[in-house]
């Protein structure tokens, strides 16, 4: 196919082709082209125009086929509107003697339907550039009508069309004749043709302002007539037609608005619902044919009709807008209810269904898309007063109290279908509204639930039902009325259960109530539940007392168990013996008739199905045994005692409707093929009615269905006798498999559609009961064979080719070769044979699904078919039943395209995207949808050959079509390229949310579910460049305005069916906004820091989260502070998100603060906010704002003590709310929502008080600002109370109360957590918090608080000290858990348990407790190391060593304690007699898993080994005795953890016994680390250790420290490669040296260091020889030996090198001071020696008056202390001195130069400073008299 892609189309390849080939050449050139002109240079267009229109014109005789032929006229106008224009004129003609040529040859018609194609793209393209041929091709077209057929007439209408909207006004003078032509095809036979005629109207009327004035009652006849008989698509464009010319006569557009004409203006809304209700009751039939079913008593008005007349309505109100209907909906309203109550529209059952239908679809269709919440709910209270007023002419009627009269009634029969219809709108608006319906319930003026329960007690069923419904909504939108309903009920059902009407309508309605409380998260108390159970038993019993109620008080007791059932296991288990046995009573049941007897076992059935559905691990042997027993005897009469008349009476002997019998038992893949899938499911309501349906089942909940109206008479009673048996057969089919098989073959010749799905259904499940190979050969060859040779009519060879692609998928497919071998041949001859019928092709397609692999040799050929059906059939033909064989072959080729190499693979990839290119193509909506799937199956295999770039913009199309079905399709396969091409799919992202606004929820179905999934992933690819746009347009959802009057009428006109204001949308958004600052977590982290986001910004387009702060805050404050409950409970979790992630954002224009400062009053008022805390809030509310304040409290952003007394109040008065709650006040929720809302209390409690001590702390270790006061208070003094000091005080108000509900709670949980066999001893009634009914549920609430309810208790219990009764709940509670954290558990809880056990153990008995425990403390070590191995979080291992620190702090006090006491009973024994404490005893053993030491080690080695791999032999890759490995590069997290170890590791010997001391070499080398400070110390604790004096162990420990010396010294020889830390080094060995008096003299490392080139190393080394010289002589004298004359060759050569910097002069002066020592540490005898070597060293740092003025300031600085130091020790040492001077004159004349040129220099300093006194100044001594005569 790449010769297809060049401009001009390659005339050598084309005829090299076949016909077929050359078809789909051409028409891959075609799209190629269509997609190259726009893009293409206008030069080169014109430079190949000429040629182009050769070869355009060659395809045009060429006979080209529906697609090719609107592809080439769309290219042939683009063409020259793009290029050169003056040939158009010179084509029209050519295309005009086409038309008029009388060439019936077979070739001849595709040439004049693609001439006529061309002619409508030439005037659309070009316009009035042909305004001059236009009269001689409109008069040539007119007369190619005349003898035109169907596809003519087809194509002739759509050319009109393009003409007319080409051209504009300059068609006006043909507006007549184009409107006479247009009525003729109107209605015409063919559904195609009619709905080209209704698109060229509906252009026409743009213009013809006749159309909707004078003519607008013979267009509306005209209609009327085109529904009769139609399709769907014809009623969709008919009814488009009508309510838009409709819309037009009643406001006419002011650029359009004409003169009277034949004495018509405007018209009224009256005379529109006239006529709209003319054809709604009468039809289009004339006046004889009327008068004579006038005559007859009968009605001939189609069902066709009233749906058409439907939505046509539908069309006439979005048309007018949001506005009108807002001002008009009253009249609306009474015209609407006079339609409902029309005899003629209610003569039978079968019209009243259709006609209630209709009305509900109008109000739905309307008010749901079109209205605001302001709007909604002021036709709420419309439709309620509306209710209330038939419900009173109903009492009025029945007042006289003639019972036998109310069946027979007439305002009761017209009431009812206008109650229903109000009822059930009313119904959908509150729910629609949510909880912004509050208000409207409870306003007494209004009166909604009085009106609304008022009709339970309706004469009529239907009306009871509705009802019910209705109630249900609006339990299902404010879940507080659903507990105070049901009371209201179920009192009315117990004092009014001897009316049959009263146990009807109330059990309706508490069978409603229960089973809507699974759609409500919150649900209703457990004790419902007993009660409805009780009131079930009740009428089921006394339904034998009393025969005129006894089939109502059955039916209602069963109701009632359903719905029960659907509340769950938790509420069914502690009833499941009494609903057993009330379905075992049915075998020996009372009943008066037979129709009670089928009434009970229906109930029953229902009953046990709803069991398996939502409580299936209830179901055991004993119940499925009872539904055994009840359902054999049931199915086959099932559908008819079920089925009730909407006028409340009983007809059994009436059958179901088709669609209410059928479809339910077909398979939902084969419906859509057979015509049963309609083209818009959202006409679905009203479409249904169409197709036979005489029926409704007004679902009440759940699977819990009550139908209401029943079946009217039924033209074929053969046909309904094989339909019933087909059901039946479906259901027993195993015990009669010859009767069984010989019904289903007959039934697969039927002509009904539905029979032959049924039958094919039937069949296939047939073969899969029998389970019998040569069964299934057998039947698969018989349906093979007759649709081959003895199937002679098209109907007979659908089914049996259906058939046959049923049965393989019910047989686990196609797995043999031979199988396959004879079926696709034989499917290919019956798809050629008939080829406008869909059976055949999805046959096919089910083969090519089913076979697999084994398909790959046949793929070739059936893509072939394919192809060549789809580019010849015309549309007329019903060419939408290929697309079902394209879309399974995509499937196979996607799955098995791997399996194809070379040409093959790239044939069958070429095949499916023509397929779905010319799929694309075709009007009808359903096939397109197919195309899409078509090409998302091939993206899902073959993502590089799907070429986005024309895909994209072709989805972004399809967003705008009407049709649900198309939209779904075209959002469903957005949603998986989002997954892969995010970023170029990204620019969709506005479209879809903006129709996600646009639509109503009722209507969108599954593509809201798609467009949620989408939407957040095109979201997450454009956070990174794109926040602005994303933020920006979810702030205007949430700020759209609440009512409809506040939109502007350029709105409406853009949108007419906008509902922005949608709380559902606008909460959607708020989740969309979490979902961007969730995916911008794990991006850039300037999205959270705004110095550095600042600094990106200058120099980058990047946009960042942290800019578009105030937005944030502002879109929840705007959700949070709505009426909405959802929409409040979104905008708190908003919220919450941003308090956590900004909350330590710093300010960089004021340090110190913090970003968030800035929205406190934001953030107060949505905390202010009453709602969220008052007493009639629900749980879920109250809990999300508990959480809100307690993240605000502890972010530290609150500054002002008034403010934290403010949010203290809110968690004040929801603890009373909670204690309240506890006295048995009434309970309008589930107690596990009471359980909810305790716990998050207590929770957040938990966590301000947390805050509070961690602040009290920080302000008494510190002087400094805790960081709840870190921002200053200006005004007054109040800030230095804002930190946790003032807030403490103010928790410590309640905390008394809080610590019992604490302990409480721990208790529950503790209680909870028990494992399955513990369970029986769970308390009979529950805990403090939750009731035995609600374990399951509670579990979840009591997982997400506990952890700080337990921090928050150990707390409590650190600051008071006092001792509960159980001192080992709380550690069991922490150390459970901590043994096996789940992944999914969240940190915040680890580290919690792991503080509270901290908190814990600061406690004196606790801790007493662990260190008197060594088993204890040893396991909880284990627990630990496992969490330190688990979990990498750097705040869970600093508390797990923090915890491990506690614990050896026990152990130490425990041994401590022993020792104390044996010494005090021992105290005149000998120390060798004493008892030993300790690990390792007397024999220095360390068991592991016994020991505590050991296991210390074990973690403490484990963070040291991680951090530090070179301490490890084993990952270092070294002996032991070296570092090993290079120097390890440590974070600031890992400093720490690593100082935690060494801390712990250096206090373990103080808990081991003198022999159990063998671990201090593993210390000393960890103490080698590069954490210097802490491994020192750490070192210095273990070398000075008390157990060195012991005489048991001094000797193993000499031994242990020479080692560890040793080890100390090796790391100075080590590699020469590794870099060692002389300094630490040097450090660590004078802490040796001076702790253990060690005699070794490591002098090559001191030599080492005092030959360095390092300066801090040599002046630390001469400060250890400072050190070591002033130790004992054991110590000191090696060293002094060693190391003295090291020290004075290098004080020699500091005056040839003297010192340049100031750490070079520090190693100087060290050394000096060193030497200094030497002398002092020497014996008196020897200092004058030391004296006559230190002297001459410091006369020879000294400078002459020369050189000391230009010496360097390091220089200068060693003469002035030399010069010090010989003044200090000249006169100590005298003799030496003067000997020294007299015998050196060197030395003295150099002395005495510096001591001149030091006085020279001291007057040249004073000189400048005062000049006025110079010469006093030298008469003054200086302070210091510098002796120049030593002698």
């Amino acid at each position: 196919m790449e010769r297809t892609q060049c401009l001009l189309l390659d005339e050598e390849a084309v005829r090299q082709l076949s016909d077929h080939q050359r078809a789909e050449f051409i028409f891959s050139w075609l799209s190629h082209l269509k997609k190259t002109l726009p893009t293409t240079d206008r030069v080169a267009i014109r430079q190949n125009q000429r040629h182009l229109v050769e070869q355009l014109s060659a395809v045009l005789i060429g006979s080209p086929g529906p697609p090719t032929r609107w592809l080439l006229a769309h290219c042939l106008a683009l063409l020259l509107r793009l290029g050169d224009p003056l040939p158009a004129s010179l084509l029209v003609e050519r295309c005009n003697d086409i038309i008029r040529s009388k060439d019936d040859s077979p070739s001849g018609l595709p040439t004049r339907l693609a001439a006529v194609a061309c002619l409508g793209s030439l005037y659309q393209q070009l316009g009035r550039m042909l305004i001059a041929s236009f009269k001689d091709t409109f008069s040539n077209l007119m007369k190619a009508m005349k003898n035109a057929e169907s596809q003519g007439r087809y194509e002739i209408m759509l050319c009109l069309e393009k003409i007319l909207c080409g051209l504009g006004v300059g068609a006006i003078s043909c507006h007549r004749d184009v409107y006479k032509a247009a009525r003729t095809c109107l209605t015409d036979r063919s559904m195609a043709v009619r709905c080209a005629a209704a698109k060229c109207l509906l252009e026409l009327q743009r213009e013809a302002v006749f159309l909707w004035t004078s003519e607008l009652d013979n267009v509306a006849s005209l209609c009327f007539r085109a529904f009769e008989g139609s399709s769907s698509s014809v009623r969709v464009s008919v009814s488009e037609l009508l309510g838009t010319l409709l819309a037009a006569a009643v406001e006419p557009p002011p650029q359009r608005l004409a003169p009277r004409q034949g004495g018509r203006g405007r018209t009224s809304l009256e005379e529109v619902m006239d006529l709209l209700l003319g054809g709604f009751l009468r039809g289009g039939a004339g006046f004889l044919r009327a008068s004579g079913d006038m005559l007859k008593g009968t009605s001939s008005v189609s069902k066709d009709i009233r749906m058409g007349v439907t939505q046509a309505c539908v069309v006439f109100v979005s048309s007018l807008g949001a506005s009108w209907l807002e001002s008009n909906f009253s009249s609306f309203l009474s015209l609407l209810m006079e339609l409902a109550s029309h005899g003629k529209a209610t003569q039978t059952a079968s019209d009243a269904v259709v006609t209630r239908h209709c009305v509900s679809f109008i109000l739905r269709s309307t008010l749901g898309s079109l209205l605001g919440e302001k709007a909604q709910t002021n036709a709420a209270k419309q439709l309620c007063v509306y209710v209330a007023a038939h419900k009173r002419t109903i009492d009025a009627a029945l007042s006289d109290g003639n019972v036998e009269s109310r069946g027979s009634c007439a305002d009761v029969s017209s009431s009812q279908h206008v109650l229903v219809c109000c009822l059930m709108e009313l119904g959908a608006l509150v729910q629609g509204l949510g909880s912004t319906a509050g208000p409207l319930v409870t306003d007494a003026s209004t009166g909604l639930l009085d009106s609304v329960v008022s009709v339970l007690l309706h004469p009529a069923y239907s009306a009871r039902l509705a009802a019910a419904w209705c109630l249900r909504c609006i339990a299902m939108a404010m879940p507080s009325q659903c507990s105070l309903l049901l009371d209201r009920c179920t009192e009315r059902l117990v004092a009014l259960k001897s009316s049959p009407e009263a146990v009807s309508g109330y059990a309706a309605a508490v069978t409603a109530l229960v089973a809507a409380v699974q759609q409500c998260p919150l649900g209703i108390p457990s004790t419902k539940g007993k009660v409805v159970l009780g009131l079930a038993e009740d009428l089921l019993r006394s339904a034998a007392q009393n025969s005129r109620i006894s089939l109502q008080r059955t039916q209602a007791g069963w109701m009632l168990i359903s719905s029960l059932i659907t509340l769950g296991p938790a509420v069914v288990e502690l009833h499941l013996p009494r609903l057993l046995l009330l379905c075992r009573c049915l075998r020996r049941g009372d009943y008066f008739t037979w129709q009670v007897t089928l009434e009970g076992r229906a109930g029953a059935l229902c009953a046990m199905k709803n069991l398996l559905l939502h409580c299936r691990n209830l179901v055991t042997d004993d119940i499925i045994a009872v539904a055994h027993t009840i359902g054999p005897v049931l199915w086959p009469c099932l559908p008819s005692p079920w089925c009730r008349t909407c006028r409340g009476q009983d007809n059994l002997n009436q059958p179901c409707s088709e669609l209410t019998l059928l479809p339910p038992l077909c398979h939902h893949d084969d419906l859509p093929p057979i015509g049963h899938a309609l083209r818009d499911p959202a006409h679905h309501y009203i479409e249904e009615q169409v197709v036979g349906l005489s029926g409704s089942n007004l679902t009440l909940a759940g699977t819990l269905s009550t139908g209401i109206g029943g079946s009217g008479p039924c033209p074929n009673r053969v046909w309904v006798l094989s339909s019933r048996l087909v059901s039946v057969v479906l259901w027993v089919q195993r015990t009669c498999v010859p009767p069984a098989l010989s019904l289903l073959s007959g039934a697969l010749e039927s002509s009904s559609p539905l029979l032959r799905c049924l039958a094919a259904e039937g069949l296939a499940r047939l073969v899969q009961v029998v389970n019998d190979p040569a069964f299934t050969v057998s039947v698969s060859l018989l349906c093979f064979d007759r649709s081959v040779k003895t199937a002679r009519d098209a109907a007979s060879r659908s089914g049996l080719a259906l058939a046959l692609g049923a049965l393989y998928r019910y047989v686990g497919g196609i797995s043999s070769p031979q199988h396959l071998s004879t079926c696709p041949p034989g499917t290919r001859i019956n798809f050629l044979s008939l080829s406008s019928r869909p059976g055949p092709s999805h046959s096919l397609s089910l083969v090519v699904d089913l076979s697999g692999g084994l398909y790959r040799v046949h793929a070739e050929p059936s893509f072939t078919l394919v192809l060549r059906l789809l580019l010849s059939t015309p549309v007329l033909l019903g060419s939408a039943g290929f697309c079902w064989v394209l879309l399974g072959s995509a499937g196979f080729c996607g799955s098995y395209v791997r399996l194809f190499v070379g040409d093959s693979a790239a044939v069958i990839r070429s095949s499916v995207l023509l397929g779905s290119a010319v799929m694309q193509g075709s009007p009808d909506c359903l096939v397109q949808s197919r195309a899409v799937s078509c090409l998302q199956q091939l993206h899902m295999f073959c993502p590089p050959h799907v070429d986005l770039s024309g895909l994209v913009p072709a989805l972004c199309t399809h967003l705008s079509s009407s049709y649900l079905s198309l939209r779904g399709a075209v959002v469903a396969c957005l949603r998986q390229l989002v997954q892969r091409e995010a970023l170029e799919v990204s620019q969709l992202a506005v479209t879809v949310v903006k129709e996600l606004n646009r639509r109503d929820n009722t209507q969108l179905g599954r593509t809201h579910r798609h467009t949620r999934n989408a939407g957040p992933m095109m979201t997450s690819s454009a956070t990174t460049g794109k926040l602005g746009h994303w933020l920006k347009l979810c702030k205007d959802v949430l700020s759209a305005s609440t009512g409809g009057q506040g939109a502007s009428q350029e709105q409406e006109e853009a949108d007419p069916g906008r509902d922005d204001d949608s709380s559902v949308f606008r909460a959607r958004s708020d989740g969309v906004v979490c979902r961007i600052i969730a995916q911008c977590e794990s991006a850039d982290p300037a999205h959270f820091d705004m110095t550095l986001a600042q600094e990106r910004r200058l120099h980058e387009s990047t946009d960042f989260l942290v800019l578009h702060l105030g937005d944030l805050v502002r879109m929840a404050f705007m959700a949070a502070t709505d009426h909405s409950d959802q929409l409040r409970l979104a905008g708190l979790q908003t919220l919450l998100v941003v308090i956590r992630r900004f909350s330590d954002v710093p300010e960089p224009e004021f340090p110190g603060h913090v970003i968030l400062e800035q929205y406190q009053a934001n953030v107060r008022t949505v905390q202010m906010a009453p709602p969220a805390f008052s007493a009639d809030a629900p749980p879920d509310v109250t809990s999300k704002a508990c959480q809100v304040c307690s993240a605000w409290i502890a972010s530290g952003v609150v500054s002002d003590i008034r403010d934290l007394r403010r949010v203290h109040q809110l968690l004040a008065s929801s603890l009373v709310k909670v204690q309240s709650g506890r006295d048995g006040s009434v309970q309008l929720y589930n107690e596990a929502a009471a359980t909810m809302e305790t716990l998050s209390v207590l929770k957040a409690w938990a966590e301000v008080y947390i805050v509070a001590i961690q602040s009290s702390r920080q302000k008494q270790s510190s002087d400094r600002p805790s960081e709840l006061s870190a921002s200053p208070v200006t005004n007054n003094g109040s800030g230095v109370e804002s930190g946790g000091a003032g807030l403490l005080k103010l928790v410590q108000s309640d905390l008394s109360t809080l610590s019992c509900l604490w302990l409480s709670a721990l208790q529950d949980y503790a209680l909870l957590t028990l494992t399955p066999e513990y369970a029986p001893q769970l308390p009979a009634a529950g805990g403090s918090f939750y009731t035995a009914e609600t374990v399951n549920q509670s579990r979840g609430h009591y997982a997400s608080s506990w952890a700080p309810i337990l921090h928050a208790t150990a707390l409590w219990l650190h600051s008071t000290g006092q001792r509960v009764c159980d001192d080992r709940r709380h550690p069991r509670i922490s150390v459970e858990f901590l043994c096996s954290p789940r992944s999914g558990d969240q940190m915040e809880n680890i580290t919690s348990c792991l503080r509270a056990l901290q908190a814990l153990l600061d406690v004196p008995w606790p801790r007493a407790r662990i260190g008197h425990d060594q088993a204890l403390s040893v396991e909880l070590l284990g627990v630990l190391h496992r969490l330190m191995v688990t979990r990498e979080a750097e705040s869970v291992q600093l508390a797990v060593l923090d915890l491990l620190r506690q614990i050896v702090t026990a152990a130490q006090e425990h041994v401590r304690e022993k020792r104390h006491s044996a010494e005090v009973d021992d105290g005149a024994a000998e120390k060798e007699t004493l008892p030993e404490f300790g690990e390792g005893r007397d024999t220095g053993g360390l068991i592991p898993g016994r020991s505590l030491v050991f296991a210390a080690l074990e973690l403490c080695l484990c963070v040291l080994v991680r951090k530090l791999p070179q301490l490890s032999p084993k990952l270092a890759g070294t002996s032991p005795t070296g570092p090993g490995g290079s120097v390890w590069t440590l974070s600031d997290s890992d400093c720490r953890l690593v100082s935690s170890a060494l801390c712990v590791l250096s206090e373990l010997p103080s808990v081991c016994s003198p022999e159990g001391q063998t671990v201090l070499i593993l210390m000393t080398w960890g103490g080698a680390s590069l954490v210097v400070q802490s491994a020192l110390q750490a070192l210095k604790t273990v070398l000075t250790s008390p157990m060195s004096q012991q005489e048991k162990s001094r000797g193993a420990w000499n031994l242990l420290l020479r080692s560890a010396l040793n080890t100390l010294t090796l790391w100075d020889a080590g590699d020469p490669g590794v870099a060692v830390d002389q300094v630490s080094l040097l450090t660590a060995l004078t802490i040796f040296l001076l702790s253990t008096g060690q005699t070794s003299a490591p002098s090559t490392l001191c030599t080492r260091s005092v030959c360095s080139d390092s300066p801090p190393v040599v002046s630390r080394c001469f400060q250890l020889l400072a050190t070591v010289f002033q130790a004992p002589p054991p110590v000191s004298v090696p060293y002094i030996q060693s190391l003295g004359p090291p020290l004075v060759r290098f004080l020699q050569r500091v005056e040839g090198r003297r010192p340049q910097s100031p750490d070079e002069l520090t190693g100087v002066l060290d050394g000096i001071r060193a030497m200094e020592v030497l002398v002092q540490a020497a014996d008196e005898s020897q200092r004058p020696q030391l004296i006559t070597v230190l002297l001459p060293l410091l006369i020879s740092f000294l400078l002459d008056e020369n050189a000391l003025g230009s010496a360097p300031a390091a220089s200068r600085s060693l003469h002035e202390a030399a010069l010090k130091d010989l003044m200090r020790l000249g006169p100590q040492h005298s003799a030496v001195f003067r000997s020294l001077v007299s015998s050196s004159p060197h030395l003295k004349s150099r002395l005495e130069a510096a001591v001149k040129g030091n006085q020279e220099s001291l007057n040249a300093k004073s000189g400048p400073a005062h000049p006025s006194s110079r010469q006093g100044a030298a008469k003054v001594s200086p302070s210091i008299t510098l002796k120049t005569n030593f002698l």
